[in-house]
Formats: structure tokens, sequence, C-alpha cells
């Protein structure tokens, strides 16, 4: 996803002019040093990766992060929960996808999903949040409920707006739209996410037949 891409664009921003920076500038800085932790984590892992890598490749002093972070697990924390946000897929965007065919709109949302799913960065955030789950259960349960949660909410209102025009039966929205996401989705995204690249024409015919098998059980019979 383009945003996740772009997280490390702070890098380019202009350092603070000397003295006390403005309250703009303080705000870029933390956001380029939460950028640069990023790519550290992502680079090396959460064990290899070091304050000192990060302090370094900033520019800054390892006093100077120690300020903003009491240690490693703050600045992860704080990095990833960043990265999280930007991976979550605007509901503007999936807003702009729907039409009156509700098959069309849930293939569009299954192919800005998978798009998602697919940014380089996204896969390394992934597998980050996988390898560190143990360590962190609720970064891991924060990536599912700010990253997925609002797709969720979304697909809840639109079933609801379909089922009121007698299209669809769907007595739990909520368990409909994670079903979805799982049915046409979860795997295409697993498969992507392990290394194993998906055609755009098999991804196609996988979210072809995700949205049919899926709309067969919720028709109005």
């Amino acid at each position: 996803m383009d945003a996740i891409a772009n997280l490390t664009a702070v890098k380019a921003m202009p350092r603070p002019s000397a003295g006390r920076p403005t309250r703009e500038q303080a705000r870029q800085r933390q956001a380029e040093l939460l950028a640069v932790a990023l790519d550290t984590f992502l680079e090396f892992g959460y064990d290899q990766a070091t304050m000192e890598q990060i302090a370094t490749a900033i520019g800054m002093s390892k006093r100077t992060v120690y300020a903003h972070y009491a240690d490693k697990e703050a600045l992860f924390r704080a990095a990833v929960l960043r990265a999280i946000e930007h991976y979550r897929v605007p509901r503007e965007a999936m807003e702009a996808l729907v039409t009156d065919d509700l098959a069309e709109t849930l293939r569009g949302i299954g192919r800005l999903r998978i798009t998602n799913a697919s940014d380089a960065t996204s896969i390394k955030l992934q597998r980050l949040l996988a390898a560190q789950a143990h360590r962190f259960p609720e970064l891991f349960n924060a990536s599912f409920e700010r990253g997925v949660g609002p797709t969720i909410a979304f697909l809840r209102d639109l079933f609801a707006r379909h089922e009121a025009r007698g299209e669809v039966s769907v007595p739990e929205p909520e368990r409909a739209a994670t079903a979805f996401l799982s049915v046409v989705v979860g795997g295409a995204a697993r498969i992507i996410v392990a290394g194993a690249p998906l055609s755009s024409d098999e991804i196609e015919a996988r979210i072809e037949y995700g949205v049919d098998l899926f709309l067969n059980g919720i028709r109005k019979r």
C-alpha cells in the first residue's frame, strides 16, 4: 500500500535548524524517528535491532532517543502502531468502490485488501508481527482491530444496505464480514506473505470464486 511505502519518506524532510525546534519541526522529527525505527526493525528483526543502530541512522544521540522512548520495547510498540495506522485501508477508499452491484463492490474490496497485503513493506510488517506475537500480543491484536476492523465495519454497513433492499439475508453481519475476508482475501494474503507471489490472473480467479461462493451463502432464497 502506498501509505506504508511512504512511511520512510519522512527521512527526506529537512532537519530542524539550530535553536529550539518549532512544534511542527518536533512533530516531523518524531515521525522521522518512528519511520527509521520501523525500517530498522523490519530489516534486522526485533532481537537484532538496537537503539544505537536507530540513533545512528536518524542522526540522533542515544540520549535523545531514550528521552522519547524509555527502551527498545517502547520504541518498537510506537513504530509498529504507527505503521498499523498507515496499513489500514481508509473507509473512503472502500466507499469509492461501492456500486449498486454487490458482487462488483465485493470484488473491488477483495482486490483492494489483497493489494494492501501484497505491498513489500506490509509483508515485512505482517511477518514481524507474527514473529513477535508471543512477546507483543497486544500489537498482533491491534493489527486486526485497527487494520482489519474498519473493513469489517464497512462490510457490516454494506450488507445492511443490501439486506434492506431484500437482496441478501445477513442475520450476523459481523460474522459475515469476517467470513468474507477469510474466504476472499485470507488465503491469497497468506500465500503472498509466505513468499509465494500470485499472478494477477490467479488473484482475480480467487476473488471471483470467493465472491460467488460467499454470495451464494447470503442471497435471499
